[in-house]
């Protein structure tokens, strides 16, 4: 008999999920008994066991297949695990052809049985069948099957969400609902009106999803329009379609912190157990310049110079800003061309050409010259060389008739790679520098180098340029986040290492600087005319209340908002941070069952690990249970938690929360940079936000 109640299916089959997790458990115990006996038995009879080794090798044949098994065994009950907090997601009510009665189909993140050869209780979301939820709205339908094309008919679908095995909402729709807000909405509420406008959304929405056929789409989505939402679904939606050659390991998503991959786990349950790789930009650049250099400055330390000296006087300010100037300079397009003209001069400048000779074999140094310029023209200036090397080793073991020794090669190729005058990079980018009237890095061993920020990027591009690398052909498809706050010689770098697809998604109205940057007026000139660009303009992720006032801070009167209403903006100002603060944590403690998430932003680190050193202590005297629900999000971060999340506006770019608090000095609207800040702040909150302004 079917269970046709979502919330009495949901009881069934944590029952059904609960008895199989005990059974596995039970075998997991066992498995591990019988593996120590194995071993027990090995050691006490190896000496003893048959000369040819037959014996020994069956035992351990065993041991290993035992040991395989209960991993296996493991891994099952890790996922029934997570499974127990949500079993399922979806569910398609499939009328097969010629069959009376509709059969009902529950999807989650993996297939579950009562045992080995039954019937599904829930289908993994990537099984054929499964395709009927995601590419079919109600009516006619089919899938591919092993045994070949099943027709049939939808007669409903229904998407729910469960968390810690509780229902929170549950809905039929027509057509698959992505966004979680979408969800909510018609899980709350389902007027017509509603349903029309979220069907609308949904369609927009779902030709990008569904784009197969555009290798790199650009997306420009305003604040609350679901861009993410829209990427990430994306991104599950090529791996059930291409799952033979795109597999979780051949995506990389580059995001503005660390903490990204593991939030998009939380709020895409499809993917599973899907490990999907995920780093920063800053990450990937000091990775790459490890050996050149000891340590990198990162975006973050960048952007708290801009914040302290948008916060100075004035009158201040000039050393900073001559500062911020140059780094914007440096990631310009006129710098990358001007690198790229010294890179050419190297050529001639960096080379000291002479014979070389070993054991009678002379190659003469206008063979050598020749040879550079003209057959290894192809490869990079610093990689050249070796090339030379080789082809003049190899020249020599054939004459001889036979292979040199690993270290007179060795010799050999030092001997050349000495012609370069040196092919330390940092010296190079620092020599340029010195051309360009710019102050020169210091001269330290590589042990010792840190590199600042504004120079990340243009010694990267120099390397890029003057040396031999391979790209990356293991990523098949690259998701760029926040695609503003990149600059044209990042993008420069990321053209010459991919060359797979991409998904690029921003808002240049979330720009972290005094002016918005819209990347797309240069983006076609670095990575091709094949760009195809989409802009959404719908708001309906934050109230109108809050996408008003956010909207308002940069006179943005273009955006589209779907009215989901909520309570006004609160502001209030107190004399000094310490007493905001304190009003703000009654202010959480009185909405505390409101939220799921909620976030305290503040303009730079040190104020935002002020503020939760001191809301751990205000919050805890009121029984808040800190330890579980507090969690101060920093740089090293890896992790997001649902709760109070304490953190700097930068940091929170590309995470919604139910509820923002954001922290402020009075006044910051009248700088362009701060009232950057202010908008993403505002923009970070769903449902309910607070700003609290202090100082005089």
């Amino acid at each position: 008999m079917q269970i046709e109640n979502g919330r009495d299916y949901l009881s069934f089959v944590t029952e059904k999920l609960k008895e199989r997790i005990r059974s596995l458990g039970f075998s997991l115990e066992e498995g591990e008994k019988d593996i120590e006996k194995m071993h027990e038995y090995y050691w006490d009879n190896y000496t003893e066991m048959d000369e040819y080794g037959y014996e020994n090798f069956d035992n351990q044949q065993a041991l290993l297949t035992s040991i395989k098994a209960n991993e296996e065994t493991y891994k099952l009950l890790r996922r029934f695990h997570k499974m127990l907090d949500s079993p399922f997601f979806g569910r398609v009510d499939f009328l097969f052809e010629d069959e009376d009665e509709a059969e009902i189909l529950y999807i989650g993140i993996g297939n579950f049985s009562e045992g080995p050869g039954m019937q599904p209780l829930i289908y993994d979301w990537r099984a054929p069948v499964c395709s009927l939820f995601y590419d079919y709205d109600k009516g006619e339908a089919s899938y591919e099957a092993p045994d070949g094309r099943v027709y049939g008919e939808i007669m409903a679908k229904w998407q729910y969400k469960i968390r810690y095995g509780r229902m929170i909402y549950e809905f039929e729709s027509d057509i698959k609902i992505d966004d979680e807000i979408l969800k909510e909405e018609l899980g709350a509420r389902g007027e017509d009106k509603l349903k029309n406008i979220i069907r609308t959304i949904q369609k927009e929405q779902n030709a990008i999803i569904r784009n197969t056929k555009d290798r790199i789409l650009v997306i420009q989505g305003a604040a609350g329009s679901g861009k993410t939402s829209i990427a990430l679904h994306r991104i599950a939606y090529l791996l059930y379609h291409d799952r033979q050659r795109l597999k979780s390991s051949n995506i990389l998503i580059l995001s503005p912190n660390g903490i990204f991959g593991d939030y998009i786990s939380q709020i895409l349950p499809e993917l599973g157990e899907e490990n999907i790789r995920e780093m920063t930009f800053d990450q990937f650049a000091l990775g790459s310049l490890d050996g050149i250099v000891a340590d990198c400055e990162e975006r973050f330390d960048q952007i708290e110079r801009e914040i302290s000296a948008a916060l100075l006087p004035p009158e201040k300010r000039a050393r900073a800003r001559r500062q911020i100037d140059r780094c914007h300079k440096k990631q310009s397009r006129e710098f990358a061309g001007k690198l790229e003209g010294y890179c050419a001069l190297l050529e001639d400048e960096l080379m000291n050409f002479h014979d070389v000779e070993y054991k009678g074999s002379v190659f003469t140094e206008e063979e050598i010259v020749t040879f550079f310029y003209d057959r290894f023209t192809d490869v990079p200036l610093l990689s050249r060389m070796n090339e030379v090397a080789e082809y003049y080793i190899d020249q020599v073991e054939t004459l001889k008739g036979k292979n040199l020794p690993d270290e007179e090669r060795e010799l050999l190729r030092e001997t050349f790679l000495g012609m370069y005058e040196t092919r330390d990079i940092y010296i190079l980018y620092s020599r340029f520098l010195k051309s360009e009237g710019m102050k020169p890095l210091p001269h330290l061993v590589p042990e010792k180098r840190i590199l600042p920020y504004e120079d990340v990027y243009p010694l990267l591009y120099m390397k890029y340029r003057l040396t031999r690398y391979r790209p990356d052909n293991s990523v098949r498809h690259l998701v760029i986040d926040e695609m503003q706050d990149y600059s044209w010689i990042q993008y420069a770098i990321l053209q010459k290492l991919f060359s797979c697809r991409m998904t690029i998604l921003g808002d240049k109205a979330q720009t972290i600087e005094e002016k918005q940057s819209d990347v797309l007026s240069f983006l076609p000139r670095i990575l091709g005319k094949e760009i195809r660009q989409i802009r959404i303009n719908k708001c309906y992720r934050n109230t109108m209340q809050i996408a008003l006032f956010a909207n308002a801070l940069l006179g943005i009167k273009d955006m589209e908002l779907v009215e989901r209403r909520g309570e006004e903006v609160h502001q209030s100002s107190y004399p000094d941070e310490e007493k905001a603060i304190e009003q703000l944590a009654e202010d959480i403690w009185a909405n505390k069952e409101r939220f799921e998430t909620a976030a305290v932003i503040t303009l730079t680190e040190a104020e935002a690990a002020a503020a939760e050193k001191m809301l751990k202590k205000l919050l805890s005297e009121k029984g808040y249970d800190v330890k579980r629900r507090l969690n101060y999000l920093h740089r090293y971060s890896k992790g997001f938690k649902r709760g109070l999340t304490v953190t700097t506006f930068y940091l929170a770019k590309g995470l919604e929360f139910d509820h923002v608090y954001g922290i402020l000095p009075q006044g910051a609207a009248k700088e362009p940079l701060l009232r950057q800040a202010e908008y993403i702040m505002a923009t970070r909150a769903m449902h309910l936000l607070y700003f609290y302004h202090y100082g005089g």
